[in-house]
């Protein structure tokens, strides 16, 4: 299973990006996706994650009612749309496959990372 993370870029605070993120492969299945971000000398944390089949979603409470997470079973590709966005949001982030819920752990597969910068 590849993953491929892309619409990460430079924003002002208060503005909105959409991160997508492709899954392919000969196979794929997941019971859940989800996103990770890191910032710089921080360790990778929870975004939020969405289960592939019920569509039910958990979110870190420091994006809950700014950051959506959706998913597209047609087209194997998880959406994460951050809304009101905060310098404090900046970190590369990482989509995940795989597995489920908030620990990195549970995540057996791991895109490359996009850069998401929130200027003041």
């Amino acid at each position: 299973v590849q993953l491929q993370a892309f619409g990460g870029g430079l924003v002002q605070a208060t503005g909105s990006l959409r991160l997508s993120c492709a899954a392919s492969g000969r196979t794929f299945s997941s019971s859940g996706m989800g996103w990770f971000r890191q910032a710089p000398g921080k360790e990778r944390e929870f975004v939020a994650t969405i289960n592939w089949y019920s569509g039910n979603t958990v979110y870190a409470d420091s994006v809950k009612s700014r950051f959506t997470i959706s998913r597209d079973k047609a087209k194997n590709t998880v959406y994460l749309q951050m809304n009101s966005l905060k310098p404090e949001d900046t970190a590369v982030y990482y989509c995940a496959a795989g597995g489920g819920g908030v620990q990195r752990t549970n995540y057996a597969y791991w895109g490359q990372g996009t850069q998401v910068t929130v200027s003041a």
